[in-house]
């Protein structure tokens, strides 16, 4: 009795080793990713370009952000003293500028560029939004203006009447008349002959 339980003892711990090394062999391996070698991509920023900001001793030290390059268009935000903002085009003349401004519709608003500090940088022409129109339209109304349209009344030019003639006084020489009619020869020898006797006269006087 005791040999047949030693054997079935033996017997038990054969079959133990047995499920024992069947579950051992088939343990799954685990197989761990390789870690990669050689450099690690950086990620790198795409330059922004040129950047306006605001000129210091520019008004209250704001400038509006308009809708197109004109002041006909409507503001649509406020560019601050201290803020600086991408440059994305400007105008044909150069004289607006096109910046980035999120929020609003495009994301892009319109500064006077003569306000900004720019800094170095190629600025392209920018495509231009369509013509503003004018805020107010003036409209005259016809009967008020038909009071205020007189017809000149016709004056007649005044007529030249031209002045009594200038009657200018003539004297008369009349010693002339006198003797026009005597030659002038009778008269030297009338008063020769005057004279001699007169002449003679004082002689025979003082005698």
């Amino acid at each position: 009795m005791a040999y047949k339980g030693f054997r079935w003892f033996g017997i038990f711990i054969i079959i133990g080793l047995l499920i024992f090394t069947s579950f051992a062999l088939s343990e799954p391996s685990y197989v761990y990713a390789q870690q990669p070698t050689g450099s690690i991509p950086t990620v790198t920023g795409t330059p922004t370009g040129p950047t306006a900001s605001i000129k210091a001793g520019v008004s209250d030290g704001s400038v509006n952000i308009r809708s197109g390059p004109n002041t006909l268009y409507n503001a649509v935000g406020v560019m601050l003293l201290g803020d600086a903002v991408p440059v994305k085009g400007k105008s044909p003349g150069g004289d607006w500028l096109l910046i980035e401004y999120p929020g609003i519709p495009g994301g892009t608003g319109w500064v006077y560029a003569l306000y900004m500090n720019i800094t170095p940088g190629e600025i392209p022409l920018a495509e231009l939004p369509p013509a503003a129109q004018p805020k107010v339209t003036m409209t005259i109304d016809p009967t008020l203006a038909s009071q205020f349209i007189t017809t000149p009344l016709a004056t007649r030019l005044p007529t030249y009447t031209p002045s009594a003639p200038l009657v200018v006084p003539t004297f008369e020489n009349q010693n002339s008349q006198i003797f026009a009619g005597i030659p002038i020869g009778l008269i030297i020898i009338a008063l020769l002959g005057l004279g001699t006797l007169l002449a003679l006269f004082s002689y025979f006087q003082a005698r």
